[in-house]
Order: structure tokens, then C-alpha cells, then sequence
């Protein structure tokens, strides 16, 4: 990221943090254009939520899923939530403990509890109690 970038980043994510949406977008959709994975998730939180943006969830699929597979845990947790919801795609509870698989091998505790619930429920997948006690026990339970 060149200096212009970093400071563009800088105040996106700002604005973000204080939720004048319409100029995080300003600033952070230029940048997940060049393929910044923080960016991206931040734009389709945004496009998800209809924060700042017109709600857009074919385009909060797009950049979640570009963020997710540049390999940012949240945004696959999202992804993971997006499959096990319906949120702007199909339900589909397989790929919904890929992408919930891949945030929680990074160590995202939201993921691990997600799926050791999953495996103790058997929502989406076959019960596991010994698997669910691994997952829990990744995530400090």
C-alpha cells in the first residue's frame, strides 16, 4: 500500500469506527478494489447492512467471500454465517463448516465455540460430542 493508501485506510476505517458509513465507503471501496482484505470485509459488512449503501447483499457476498478467501478469519466466519443463515446465498450447512472450519484453524474463538455448538447440536453436521469438546476447549471453555 502506497502512503495515499495507508492514510485513505486510516481514515476509512475511522469512519467506520464511528459510523459515518458514507465516508468509510469512500474511502474503503477504492482500497478492497486493490484487493486489501480489511477493506473488503469492512465494504461488505456495509453492503450487508445497508450501512451507508443502499443494503446489497449480492455485493456483501462478493466481498465477503474475496475477503474470506484472501484468507481473513472474520470475514470467513461471516461467510460461515452467511451459508448457515441464507444471507445472501443459498443455506448450505456444508459450506457453512468450511468456511467456520478455516476462520477457527486461525484461532478465531467465535468460530471454534460456532462449530463445537454445531457438532454438540448436530445442526448441519452429524453429532460429534467428542469433536464439540475439542472445539470448545480451542476456544477456552
Amino acid at each position: 500500500m502506497s502512503e495515499h493508501d495507508d492514510m485513505d485506510f486510516t481514515s476509512g476505517m475511522s469512519a467506520f469506527e464511528a459510523k459515518h458509513f458514507s465516508t468509510a465507503m469512500r474511502f474503503l471501496s477504492p482500497l478492497a478494489e486493490k484487493g486489501n482484505n480489511e477493506a473488503m470485509h469492512r465494504v461488505a459488512i456495509m453492503y450487508q447492512n445497508g450501512l451507508g449503501v443502499g443494503r446489497d447483499p449480492e455485493s456483501a457476498v462478493k466481498w465477503m467471500l474475496k475477503a474470506a478467501e484472501d484468507g481473513h478469519a472474520i470475514a470467513q466466519h461471516g461467510m460461515g454465517f452467511m451459508y448457515m443463515e441464507g444471507d445472501g446465498v443459498d443455506k448450505d450447512m456444508e459450506q457453512a463448516v468450511k468456511w467456520f472450519t478455516l476462520a477457527a484453524e486461525q484461532g478465531l474463538a467465535g468460530s471454534q465455540t460456532t462449530l463445537a455448538m454445531m457438532y454438540e447440536e448436530g445442526n448441519g453436521v452429524e453429532k460429534d460430542p467428542e469433536l464439540a469438546k475439542e472445539w470448545y476447549a480451542k476456544a477456552g471453555f
